[in-house]
């Protein structure tokens, strides 16, 4: 069996997870208990994993918290890691995501933030630097927020190219930097944002989630309010790929470790019906890079169901076979041991859901 650790973070605190006996799974926690945990990052890059996970107290306020001993205990800094600076007007009000940097930045690690920001570390998440030319962006006035804030809320990575780096913006739409993030540039053509008068803006969509393709580094998957999308040109161009799904909406996408073409969504019936489509809880997976989809539900609910499954929330692992796992806001997590062909319940009455992630960690 695969040496998999999970990670759930919840409204109430962060909870990990291990492989059991009988292919169940021994849950530890909550870890930073009461606290809400929005964004978990496993860093396998070094030579031991390392957890990063940005929780908000509602004493203390947000912080990021790191683990080297796979969550036996964790490190906070004595200075805040993330923190706007002077002069912006503003304060952190959540840490969206905390995302590895590539191969060739073993210390690089992005934080995406509320109000809607991009910090860089470069020293395994100790310390954050602001990003501040996408904060000075002209037109970051003129993003608007989503149901859940402002936020950026993903950070998408080039393996070819550590200058080439991608953001979504809820609700800014994508941009892309060529040149580390010095400079960026709206990348939403195709991208429809049916609630705005012109539907397809140079920006100012609601991206919902991106996921980059293992094999092409080109290709793209892109949930958005409204609309399932691929690119084949690094996010330059979208297309829409919805057709085959009970419904457009969705919050998370997630692909393949290492098959090209394979991604999965969980549908929702639409912005202001946020439950599965005809209340079934059904993961929906393309193996052709979106031309068709099949459900992939044997062993998930078959009575109504209303956990809705937030963006960051359905991922996979790095195991062969692959495991996919989603959790949903009533407190449930499922697991699949076979890339999506059959699924087991491996937690339920936690706190809602608002983040998963695994990896291989021996």
């Amino acid at each position: 069996m695969n040496d998999v650790l999970l990670a759930v973070g919840t409204r109430k605190g962060l909870f990990l997870g291990r492989p059991g006996g009988s292919g169940g799974w021994d849950l530890s926690g909550p870890h930073f208990p009461m606290q809400a945990v929005y964004s978990v990052g496993i860093d396998t890059r070094g030579d031991r994993p390392r957890l990063l996970a940005g929780a908000d107290s509602s004493h203390w306020g947000p912080s990021v918290f790191r683990s080297d001993d796979l969550g036996a205990s964790w490190h906070e800094p004595a200075r805040p890691a993330v923190k706007f600076p002077e002069g912006t007007d503003t304060s952190l009000e959540r840490v969206w995501q905390l995302e590895p940097g590539g191969p060739d930045e073993p210390e690089v690690v992005y934080a995406g933030t509320q109000p809607g920001a991009l910090f860089r570390s470069e020293d395994g998440g100790e310390t954050f630097a602001f990003v501040r030319s996408l904060w000075d962006h002209p037109q970051r006035p003129e993003w608007g927020e989503g149901f859940g804030g402002q936020a950026v809320h993903t950070v998408i990575t080039d393996p070819r190219d550590p200058r080439a780096l991608m953001v979504a913006v809820s609700s800014g739409g994508v941009y892309r930097s060529a040149d580390g993030g010095e400079s960026w540039a709206p990348s939403n053509s195709g991208l429809k944002a049916e609630f705005l008068p012109d539907q397809y803006p140079e920006f100012g969509q609601c991206v919902h989630k991106i996921a980059r393709d293992p094999v092409d580094p080109d290709r793209l998957y892109l949930q958005n309010h409204g609309g399932v999308y691929r690119s084949d040109d690094g996010g330059a161009h979208w297309a829409e790929i919805s057709e085959g799904l009970p419904a457009d909406f969705g919050f998370a996408v997630a692909v393949h470790p290492r098959r090209s073409g394979v991604a999965y969504v969980f549908p929702a019936a639409d912005g202001s019906d946020r439950y599965p489509p005809g209340y079934r809880c059904r993961v929906f997976r393309t193996e052709d890079a979106g031309a068709s989809w099949e459900e992939r539900c044997a062993g998930l609910p078959g009575e109504p169901h209303y956990g809705v499954v937030l963006r960051d929330a359905l991922r996979t692992d790095d195991a062969d076979p692959a495991g996919v796992y989603f959790g949903n806001r009533n407190g449930e997590v499922y697991a699949s041991a076979d890339e999506g062909e059959s699924w087991r319940q491996i937690a339920h009455h936690l706190p809602d859901v608002l983040c998963v992630r695994a990896a291989v960690v021996g």
